[in-house]
């Protein structure tokens, strides 16, 4: 992130065809929220708020986004009411990315952790997964000893 050099930069992968979505953003909607939509500091999601002193938008905030999903979710899904959050979006997009085969070194820099430690407090193995995860390594010995390679 240029301009905040106190945040560790966060990758955010480009899937299920968002790089067409965000072309259209870029393209026919971020100029509306003003005339500093090529300048790489401008805030790439900004809100209708701004800036007193330049008059620029401001980036939209965490708090807007939390709203945004807490009034979908008692809207759409009622029984998650309270439940669904960033965060624990977070931890479930950690979650599948693991189980789907990421490397764990991977999730930590697409969630821009610092440690480690921290990317496995957010990772919640399924049983199924560390039974997977054994009978592929045991396989992988088994194949090793039959072929002879050590």
């Amino acid at each position: 992130m240029v301009g905040h050099g106190h945040r560790k930069a966060v990758l955010a992968p480009g899937i299920n065809a968002v790089d067409d979505l965000l072309t259209w953003w870029l393209r026919d909607v971020r100029h509306q929220f003003g005339d500093d939509w090529d300048d790489p500091d401008a805030p790439m999601l900004p809100s209708e708020r701004r800036d007193r002193l330049t008059g620029r938008c401001l980036r939209v905030g965490a708090n807007a986004l939390r709203t945004g999903l807490a009034d979908a979710v008692q809207r759409w899904l009622p029984a998650w009411n309270g439940q669904l959050t960033p965060h624990g979006l977070r931890h479930y997009c950690a979650s599948s990315l693991y189980a789907s085969g990421v490397d764990l070194k991977a999730i930590q820099e697409l969630l821009g952790h610092s440690w480690l430690s921290t990317t496995t407090r957010y990772i919640h193995v399924h049983e199924s997964h560390i039974e997977r995860v054994w009978v592929q390594a045991n396989q992988r010995v088994a194949a090793r000893l039959a072929g002879g390679k050590g």
